[in-house]
């Protein structure tokens, strides 16, 4: 069957959906558990180590079906062939997409991604066990990952979450150019055991290489041999090698991974030195498998098509356009910051895969914050507020380090599900309440909700849950018709960044709109 470049909303399924929406909306989920009792039964996927409860939802047996049979209309299924098996289906960039190929571990069909894995495998092993020095002969205590994007967000998710891993190695992550910030980190450190991976893939990124600038010149006013500290994780080898980077030290990027899915390749190189390379083999592993789950599962049971299809159902028939991640776990805490670049990065496109204007809302707004911080920020809102917001709650059976406080937390994770779904109906509706703030305490309830509950949180059940989210993002973007793997938004705003910078350089302001050009002129009259 051929890959189709659709109008989801021209579909004969979309339609049943709209016709399906206006029969549905009003529907309260609390009914929905009373008529039927085997709901939760019906409306979970258990997969190893993952179970995956979306029974409190608006949504019915018939709603399921049609999601599916819109995936089916738009042929999902072939789509996600052309993703897993190299197809050129980043047309924009004239690119395969093959982040899944990352972490296949079981097989030799690609041999350059083995190679680097075995040359991360090498030099991982070899800074760990302090056969690796710095030029005055001391082993690494420290490693400095500067990158921007996913060569920073992905690695430090995956480095913190992994935390109860890490062996002596301490890791820390510059991306942002905030020279406040890499000072008082350098005053930190011994620059003689510093260890600096510069992660970019033209090895020309502004904010990268300046701050990669402000630690080499560390390094040379401590006498340092520069090219025993630095290593590069870049596709332009050349540029690397004139920066001062050793060929032997530089690690691979390619074309056909995006920087939001490149964590699972040298990108992860940070990662790996935190907490081992055998550790990082597991994070693949588990990712590797949710590929095999989302590429071989029918879609009725296969968690990232359920989850996506949920979303779009959210997304645009009831027109809710923010979604909620919370973790259960403080490890977890870079993970909404992380999806927000995976989903919206992805999908935040106004243009089909046609070259035509969408007519129907696209890409959804992440955000999230770690339970039980969030319930005493935010879910006031989530609870009363006029706004009905989406969650995945993601939480874990068994705690790193068992205890009663394990308990007391997941106590939290499951009461908020509840109350978000049921609500509390105010004694205001008696007539016998002397309660005047009684109708201040209703909860209405009927909020949707996904769980997503996991045995323990380790790199394999990690990579997997991140993989499930990557496949969510692909999932949604096939069926809006829109291409999730360019990002020339983003790339806008770097040429004209690049231009300013020049032009504060020179004191000079070129032709900007007057509220730039104000802006422009009042920070070069008072910087110091």
């Amino acid at each position: 069957m051929p890959l189709l470049k659709i109008n989801p909303t021209e579909t004969l399924s979309w339609q049943k959906l709209q016709q399906h929406f206006y029969d549905i909306q009003f529907v309260k989920m609390q009914q929905l558990f009373c008529e039927n009792k085997n709901r939760a039964n019906e409306f979970h996927i258990q997969w190893n180590d993952f179970l995956v409860d979306f029974s409190k939802n608006r949504i019915n047996a018939t709603t399921i079906d049609l999601l599916v049979e819109l995936a089916n209309e738009v042929n999902l299924k072939v789509g996600i062939d052309a993703l897993v098996n190299g197809a050129f289906i980043n047309e924009t960039e004239n690119r395969k997409v093959l982040h899944t190929n990352l972490r296949k571990l079981s097989t030799t069909e690609n041999a350059e991604v083995h190679d680097a894995l075995n040359k991360m495998q090498h030099f991982t092993q070899n800074v760990i066990n302090g056969t690796l020095k710095g030029s005055t002969g001391l082993a690494f205590t420290d490693v400095i990952n500067i990158g921007i994007g996913g060569s920073d967000l992905g690695p430090k998710l995956v480095t913190e979450a992994l935390e109860n891993y890490k062996n002596h190695l301490n890791i820390h992550y510059i991306s942002n150019i905030d020279n406040d910030s890499i000072q008082t980190l350098k005053n930190k450190l011994n620059p003689e055991t510093t260890l600096i991976i510069i992660v970019s893939k033209s090895f020309t990124t502004l904010e990268t290489i300046s701050n990669a600038n402000i630690f080499k010149d560390w390094l040379l006013q401590n006498n340092l041999k520069t090219q025993h500290h630095l290593v590069a994780v870049s596709s332009n080898i050349p540029e690397a090698v004139a920066y001062g980077v050793e060929s032997v030290n530089i690690f691979p990027m390619w074309d056909y991974v995006g920087g939001r899915y490149s964590l699972w390749s040298a990108v992860g190189l940070s990662t790996a030195l935190a907490i081992g390379f055998n550790q990082f083999k597991q994070l693949l592993d588990g990712a590797n498998e949710m590929d095999n789950h989302f590429t071989n599962t029918p879609f009725k049971h296969n968690i990232p098509v359920i989850l996506a299809l949920i979303s779009i159902w959210y997304n645009n028939f009831f027109c809710f356009e923010t979604e909620a991640v919370i973790p259960y776990v403080d490890k977890l805490k870079m993970l909404p910051a992380y999806l927000q670049q995976v989903v919206m990065e992805s999908n935040g496109k106004n243009v089909d895969r046609n070259g035509d204007t969408v007519n129907y809302e696209t890409g959804n707004i992440i955000w999230g914050e770690v339970g039980t911080n969030s319930q005493h920020a935010f879910f006031q809102l989530f609870h009363q507020g006029t706004k009905i917001i989406p969650t995945d709650f993601i939480g874990f059976v068994n705690a790193f380090t068992p205890s009663d406080l394990h308990d007391l937390l997941m106590a939290n994770f499951f009461a908020q599900t509840e109350a978000l779904m049921n609500g509390k109906e105010g004694n205001y509706h008696t007539n016998d309440s002397n309660d005047k703030n009684a109708v201040y305490k209703d909860f209405k309830g009927n909020r949707p909700s996904n769980t997503i509950l996991i045995n323990k949180l380790t790199p394999k059940t990690l990579g997997s849950l991140l993989a499930l989210y990557e496949h969510k993002t692909f999932v949604q973007g096939y069926i809006w018709n829109i291409y999730s793997f360019d990002q020339f938004g983003v790339e806008y705003g770097k040429v004209l960044a690049n231009n300013i910078k020049a032009e504060l350089n020179n004191q000079d302001i070129k032709n900007h709109d007057c509220s730039t050009t104000f802006l422009l002129n009042h920070y070069l009259k008072n910087k110091k």
